[in-house]
């Protein structure tokens, strides 16, 4: 499972203006209809297995979609001119800044999806239960569907069939977050409710989620978070009805935000619901606490978690080097019994770009830990689009500023994804265009993670070889292995085995890998030496294999080695 997260709207955005906090006029949209059969079939070509479409349902903006049936947002209530994707305005509705026809716009989702599936990927969305906007309205919702909140009792901080929060008798206070914006009248909310990040008084701050209000699941967080699930919640009802609409249209996964802010025990419900009537569905959860991690697999049914305080903090810190690389193996051991249930990755759009000052500068120095999380396991990873040619994320957009992160509360247009959007499909007559379209370390680059996700399909041993971590017979330091700058493991399947060798150190590496008796009982290797292929660099190698012998093997700095072989 290789997934691509593209955030829609500026993926491929032709007007290049870039205005600093510009409108939608001034600086445009990409569109769904930008992602035609050319586009999809490159980016299955790369490796991906599945697309994450960020941003597709319908948030709160400060555009002005009115002609077409949408309420206007409070620019108050918005951050950034347009808005963030985590502020849904209305679930069962597309983003309207995605569709060429406003008025078709949930058609043109439609081909998208029709579109993406004959291009052999999967669709992901995101589902976003814990909070809406604060301007929520659904002006499409199905025949018979209730809105969020219209059957409250506002009189009431908290009742179990009410969908929001309320801060009883007092009104929402913006004036100091808002106190120098351009409107004749200020935001109006009375009663307040409470805000997303579990903020329950009205007066949020402007480092809270002031542009949302927190759903209520049936938790009195007045009263030490005491539950109501019996009878199911009303919010329970509309959310699963929601995620069973869109799994309708034809998406095949969904990525959860912020799942653990909300209960385990709907999770439960709503993912049950929803596999009993499209069982091929999948979701990801954004869990940061490890504590609650195996809760929302094993009872919350989640298929995947994102390993962000895990694997990414690890690999983070070990490109930097302020820790040890040999820091990874207790990360996969922290997580060994659910370690198929982790998603791994380095780059998404809450975290800084590789290639910006706040993370390394260097995208290349990346390159090792992209091939630990590809060759480690049989976990699915995730590419953030722009990160396959080193994008830096340091424009200063405008809601968004010199953060080393993509925006996406502005409407912008990074050039690395236009190039990316004009790619062609790579071949006899592709590969030169695409060339010629990018620098030349844009296409190293590009050409190194293509190559590297593209290895994880080719190979039985890394797509489902069982693994053997060789660090804890390798501290010592013997033969130039550092376990300060250099990982290796083992991954073996029936036919072939992989000796894979990471170096995130500055100056190249001629090591020598010690192969324990263990391995051998373990993985039951045969013993000798074996001619193979450093799949990497594509260049002859080979493995000696004694047990508690070395292995020879010399590694590029910030690279990596994987020499495989074929067993007898």
């Amino acid at each position: 499972m290789n997934i691509y997260q593209v955030f829609t709207r500026i993926y491929g955005n032709p007007i290049s203006a870039n205005k600093e906090g510009g409108s939608y006029s001034e600086n445009g949209s990409a569109k769904m209809n930008d992602f035609t059969q050319s586009a999809l079939k490159r980016i299955r070509d790369f490796g991906f297995s599945h697309i994450w479409y960020t941003g597709i349902i319908e948030h709160a903006t400060q555009t002005d979609y009115s002609q077409h049936g949408i309420r206007k947002d409070h620019p108050w209530v918005v951050k950034g001119k347009a808005g963030s994707p985590y502020a849904i305005k209305d679930y069962y509705d597309v983003d309207p800044d995605l569709a060429v026809d406003v008025t078709h716009r949930m058609k043109e989702f439609e081909h998208l999806v029709e579109r993406t599936h004959q291009a052999g990927l999967k669709v992901i969305i995101d589902f976003v239960p814990n909070h809406v906007a604060r301007q929520y309205h659904s002006d499409v919702a199905p025949k018979g569907v209730e809105d969020l909140g219209a059957s409250d009792d506002v009189q009431m901080h908290f009742s179990p069939s009410n969908n929001f929060y309320y801060c009883q008798g007092v009104s929402l206070c913006l004036d100091h977050i808002n106190k120098e914006a351009e409107v004749p009248l200020p935001y109006s909310e009375h009663p307040a409710k409470a805000t997303g990040n579990d903020h329950f008084s009205a007066c949020p701050s402007q480092n809270d989620w002031y542009e949302t209000i927190k759903l209520n699941y049936g938790v009195d967080y007045s009263a030490g978070r005491s539950p109501h699930f019996s009878p199911i919640p009303d919010t329970w009802l509309k959310m699963t009805h929601i995620l069973s609409f869109w799994a309708a249209k034809g998406v095949d996964a969904f990525r959860c935000d912020m799942a653990e802010m909300v209960p385990v025990e709907f999770w439960h419900y709503a993912i049950t619901k929803i596999k009993a009537e499209y069982p091929h569905i999948e979701f990801i959860a954004e869990v940061y606490n490890p504590a609650l991690y195996r809760n929302y697999i094993h009872h919350g049914k989640f298929d995947y978690l994102y390993d962000k305080v895990g694997l990414y903090d690890t690999l983070r810190a070990v490109i930097n080097h302020q820790a040890p690389a040999s820091a990874i193996t207790h990360c996969w051991q922290q997580v060994d019994d659910i370690k198929r249930h982790m998603l791994y990755f380095l780059e998404n759009h809450d975290e800084q770009r590789i290639a910006s000052p706040f993370f390394c500068g260097d995208p290349r120095k990346a390159f090792p830990a992209l091939v630990v999380e590809c060759f480690m396991g049989t976990n699915p990873v995730m590419i953030y689009a722009g990160q396959e040619l080193g994008e830096q994320g340091m424009d200063k957009e405008g809601f968004s500023g010199h953060d080393g992160r993509t925006t996406i509360f502005d409407y912008w247009s990074p050039q690395s994804l236009r190039k990316l959007a004009s790619l062609p499909p790579l071949g006899k007559t592709g590969t030169p265009k695409a060339k010629a379209i990018l620098t030349d370390q844009e296409w190293e680059i590009y050409e190194f993670y293509r190559h590297i996700l593209r290895l994880r399909t080719m190979h039985p041993a890394l797509e489902k070889g069982l693994f053997y971590d060789l660090m804890y017979t390798n501290y010592a330091g013997e033969r130039g292995l550092n376990p300060d700058r250099h990982f290796a493991f083992l991954r073996r399947s029936p036919d072939e085995l992989i000796l894979c060798v990471a170096n995130f150190g500055e100056t190249e590496a001629r090591i020598g890998v010690h192969i324990p008796k263990h391995a051998f009982e373990f993985l039951s290797l045969p013993e000798g030496v074996f001619d193979g292929k450093d799949i990497i660099s594509d260049t002859p190698a080979s493995i000696t294999l004694c047990q508690d012998g070395y292995s020879e093997i010399c590694i590029p700095p910030h690279h990596a080695s994987a020499i495989a072989i074929a067993l007898p």
